[in-house]
């Protein structure tokens, strides 16, 4: 654990202010969840709560099927951090803050499909340094709250999906309202 020099006192309500520096620097925004640990020393802890992260195990299941089943490359997030892949290397994404571009997305609320006969062909990448561009990427809500994304990736040098767009778009589609519905139950 990192010091910061920064004493706040707990008001009359129970309330203590993250200072805003910290809040910059942690991705922390009004609303954000946080989950609170203490130990045996009398430490309190404070951890962003990431409710797509309670479901990293079947999020990974998840994409793997899709990988198998389809030859998709997937990567799921919630809004911080890569949370599972499938198709790409693990190592390249496991864990890795989202690129801004990524944030974005998600804060949109809207489906992304790259298309590169737009007049706007820019691409765009989970993660900044990334080898593969965004091809789809659907944000996943749970109950109006916004928890995440699904996205499929590039694959392969020309950077082709092995389905058709449409049926890319459906399948990161479904499985985007899946995985929030399954925060729901």
């Amino acid at each position: 654990m990192k010091a910061t020099g920064i004493v706040r006192r707990i008001d009359d309500l129970g309330r203590v202010v993250i200072p805003k520096e910290i809040r910059r620097t942690m991705r922390i925004r009004e609303g954000d969840p946080l989950e609170i640990y203490t130990d045996r020393d009398g430490e309190v802890i404070f951890k962003k709560y990431s409710p797509i992260g309670e479901l990293t195990t079947f999020a990974a299941q998840y994409a793997e099927t899709l990988h198998k089943t389809c030859g998709l490359s997937v990567i799921i997030c919630d809004r911080d951090t890569v949370i599972a892949s499938a198709g790409v290397s693990k190592k390249e994404y496991a864990e890795r803050k989202l690129s801004g571009e990524l944030e974005s997305i998600i804060e949109s609320r809207q489906p992304y499909k790259y298309n590169e006969f737009s007049g706007d062909s820019k691409k765009l990448y989970v993660t900044d340094g990334a080898a593969h561009h965004i091809r789809v990427a659907v944000p996943i809500i749970s109950e109006g709250d916004l928890v995440g994304c699904v996205v499929s990736v590039s694959v392969g040098d020309a950077g082709t999906a092995p389905v058709d767009e449409e049926i890319e778009s459906k399948l990161i589609t479904t499985a985007a309202s899946f995985l929030g519905k399954q925060l729901e139950a």
